[in-house]
């Protein structure tokens, strides 16, 4: 009887494939274990097995596994529930969604190595390309294909490899290799027949001669005093010799390696008495823990400096006593790097932290450890990939600063949003989730309005310091009467000056990066375009180029109009490297920093930047909306925000509501400790409602014009939103086919259908876009509407002119 398994490939096919295997393996395997499988022109991948059975593909024959990766599942049955879920609900495939969920290096790679054929003796037949392999695999028995680009010296090698095979000299073959390298720590001790204390006179006598490697053994005897292991480098350091010396005694059979297996990222901590409570934070705690009772999911809505974090932190105590799991969610890496000072103080020994900027070693290590149930990865703090790791006994899931964009993934699939991700897999776990936030998102605060979630509200800032004084500054009247100085208002200038003559710090906020967004010529008005995208180059001075943030095409700032040859280009717009250069020009004196993306590209960028402004080694800190997340230091008294009606005036219909978290959640940063801070927004517009509401944060207001705006034009928490993205590189291919796609959605949807429309990009990487969004009411079968949507789709991809245009669905895509 034939035994067989479904897996999940990590390729976005919509369906499970069936593989065939033997009684023994049938035995062995389970459900969440990898194997390696051979799919398409001999292309090995990992898959995982998701169900063992009896009963044969029906269209093909299954192909028998390559080999079993795993003693133990690496994925467990929550996960599993939980991707299928995910792949349902923002419908995309379960490949995509494990490619999404596993670290890389679960992921084994395959490299195609060649071997020569035994026997093969026809030299006189091969080209001087084809001689120069078959000669290299004498002295090697296989070959890489990177191998044979170096010896050969070319890029195209396939017709040569080709030759080789047709006059059988060689075979190709696919070798798997493990990408994941545990960290070993190489010890040394003394061999067994020395360990006799009779021997050591004896030993010493050997090497009466050998004065160095002697001075390392008496250093050996010395170090065993304190019965703990020897490291090589411990002995090499205190020794003061070479590695070669510990070498020669190895050589010699005196001392031997060994090596052992430890994590790459350890915490240490001494689970310090947590911070007592005030008064308002008991209340809020108290309430929180009553509204558990009756709801699954609870928001906080807590002002900025509230002290939020301070009831996680007890909330997380409680939990990890009764040794259940936490999960702590952040939407910015920028984040966890002050808050893993914070936690590591209370929690050292139980924390994990798990994000992109981590090696791919180290978060596998982090997986295997919450994989077992370790107690020192009971404490989870990540972003939103930390979401995907194997849990097992789940407690409680924080979704910090929950309003937050950088919550939902865009591209590639899966575009899920971590915090509803996060509420669904607590749900699987029976877990508890609190989402925290000063400016709750319209939906999140809808939910708990109307009672789905529960609603607790912390309005007193820690030590009773009041909210900053927020003043808005008109810089229209201020560019009429000539106060300007650059980007900067006399009132801004003066507000700086008075915070560095008082030995304050100070924070300014501009969302946007780099020196400035677009050079004009101002003799005909042409500005340079990215050759790829249709958007204008952003200016860089720090290295003097013109930079596409879309796809990255970089080229030399020109000296002249490439349209006119006019030698007077200008820049129009700014961002946060002129902010900077206008700084230094305004106060000398000030020490100046800049956290943006290009300041923070290293694994320790973040920190290094954030240490020396908590160090206040840094007086003016400008940044983007990096700085506006959740970011505590004491000696802020300070916020500018450089220009509000850039984010006033995004074509989104969520650009009110964004623009106020933003305001509201820069100017949080000022006034934390003792003194009441101040926040300068510059705009031309100070009689704005939005900007009126962040001036006295009036966060009911907004709510209650925003839900009624939603309400009138049919936009989310009434309307779900689905959108469809196609691309392609013919312009005139993916007009037709958005054309006909908006046709077919109209005659099921009727008036819920938004477009085609252009996006405000059109094109990017030389791909045009077209959008369609489809508005589905409360009252509508979501699942039923994915339906016609995927029958709409698989229509679209049956033709075959429309087949080749990229089809990208994301639901919920605000």
């Amino acid at each position: 009887m034939s035994y067989y398994i479904d897996v999940i490939l990590p390729i976005p096919l919509q369906k499970l494939f069936t593989y065939t295997i033997t009684k023994a393996e049938a035995t062995f395997l389970k459900k969440g274990m990898r194997v390696a499988v051979e799919f398409g022109k001999s292309k090995v991948y990992t898959a995982l097995v998701y169900s063992i059975h009896k009963k044969a593909p029906i269209g093909y024959e299954a192909k028998e596994i390559y080999q079993i990766l795993d003693e133990i599942p690496v994925v467990n049955k929550f996960q599993l529930t939980h991707w299928e879920w995910i792949s349902t609900y923002y419908m995309c495939s379960l490949g995509e969604v494990f490619r999404a969920a596993l670290p890389s290096a679960f992921l084994l790679e395959s490299e195609t190595e060649v071997e020569l054929v035994q026997g093969f003796s026809n030299e006189s037949e091969l080209s001087n390309d084809e001689f120069l392999v078959f000669e290299a695999l004498q002295h090697q028995p296989r070959l890489s294909i990177f191998k044979i680009i170096e010896i050969l010296g070319k890029k195209s090698i396939f017709p040569i490899i080709k030759g080789l095979i047709e006059k059988k000299a060689i075979v190709v073959r696919e070798q798997i290799y493990e990408q994941y390298k545990p960290k070993l720590i190489k010890y040394v001790r003394l061999k067994a027949v020395w360990t006799a204390s009779e021997k050591l006179a004896e030993l010493l006598e050997t090497l009466h001669r050998a004065k160095k490697q002697r001075e390392v053994i008496l250093t050996y005897f010395q170090l065993q005093t304190s019965k703990k292991p020897i490291k090589v480098a411990n002995l090499q350091d205190i020794s003061n010799c070479s590695s070669a010396v510990i070498k020669s005694l190895v050589d010699k059979g005196i001392l031997e390696y060994y090596f052992v297996q430890t994590d790459r990222i350890n915490f240490s901590g001494n689970s310090s008495e947590l911070k007592e409570l005030t008064t308002h934070q008991k209340v809020a705690y108290k309430a929180i823990k009553e509204s558990f009772k009756t709801k699954q999911t609870v928001l906080i809505k807590g002002i900025t400096s509230s002290g939020k974090t301070e009831i996680y932190v007890k909330l997380i105590k409680e939990l990890l006593q009764n040794k259940k799991q936490v999960l702590y969610l952040l939407p910015e890496i920028a984040l966890t790097t002050q808050l893993i000072e914070r936690l590591q103080y209370y929690f050292g020994e139980y924390l994990s932290v798990f994000h992109s900027k981590y090696s791919m070693n180290e978060r596998v290590e982090v997986w295997n450890n919450v994989l077992d149930n370790k107690e020192k990865a009971q404490l989870i703090l990540g972003a939103r990939s930390s979401m995907f790791l194997p849990f097992s006994n789940l407690g409680l899931i924080i979704v910090d600063e929950e309003h937050e964009p950088s919550f939902k993934q865009f591209d590639p699939a899966p575009r899920y949003h971590a915090r509803d991700a996060a509420i669904v897999l607590a749900n699987m776990h029976k877990a508890k989730v609190l989402l925290g936030s000063a400016t709750p998102s319209i939906e999140t605060y809808y939910n708990a309005q109307q009672g789905k979630y529960g609603l607790v509200e912390l309005n007193r800032r820690f030590g009773n310091v009041l909210l900053p004084e927020i003043e808005l500054v008109n810089i229209k009247e201020k560019y009429r009467k000539k106060r300007m100085k650059g980007h900067f208002s006399d009132r801004l200038i003066e507000m700086i000056s008075d915070a560095i003559e008082n030995k304050e710090q100070v924070i300014l906020f501009q969302n946007r990066r780099g020196y400035a967004p677009v050079i004009e010529c101002e003799t005909c008005g042409v500005s340079p375009q990215c050759p790829q995208c249709d958007v204008s180059l952003t200016f860089h001075s720090y290295r003097k180029e013109l930079r596409c943030h879309y796809c990255g095409h970089r080229q030399a700032m020109p000296t002249s109009c490439g349209a006119c040859g006019s030698e007077k280009l200008n820049s129009k717009g700014f961002g946060t490297e002129q902010i900077e250069i206008e700084l230094e020009e305004l106060f000398p004196d000030a020490k100046i920093g800049r956290m943006d993306l290009d300041t923070t590209r290293g694994k320790y960028g973040y920190q290094k930047i954030i240490g020396k402004f908590e160090a206040q080694e840094i007086d003016i800190l400008v940044g983007t909306q990096m700085l506006s997340k959740g970011l505590d230091f004491a000696n802020v008294s300070l916020v500018g925000i450089m220009n509000a009606d850039n984010m006033l005036n995004f074509p989104d219909f969520r650009a009110h509501e964004r623009s106020f978290q933003l305001m509201v959640q820069v100017s949080g940063r000022a006034g934390r400790a003792k003194k009441r801070g101040k926040v300068a927004i510059q705009t031309f517009n100070p009689y704005h409602q939005i900007l009126q509401q962040v001036s006295i944060n009036n966060f009911e207001e907004m709510y209650k014009e925003q839900i009624e705006e939603r309400w009138q034009y049919h936009y989310p928490p009434f309307f779900r939103l689905i959108k469809i993205t196609l691309r392609h590189k013919d312009f005139n291919r993916v007009d037709e086919g958005a054309y006909w796609l908006g046709k077919a959605l109209e005659n099921i949807f009727k008036e819920n259908v938004l477009g085609p429309s252009i996006p405000s990009i059109s094109r990017i990487r030389n791909y045009y876009i077209r959008t369609l969004i489809i508005k589905i009411p409360q009252k509508q079968s979501l699942p039923a509407t994915k339906v016609a949507i995927l029958r709409v789709k698989n229509s679209f991809q049956a033709i075959k002119e429309f087949r080749p245009i990229r089809f990208n669905i994301d639901v919920d895509n605000y």
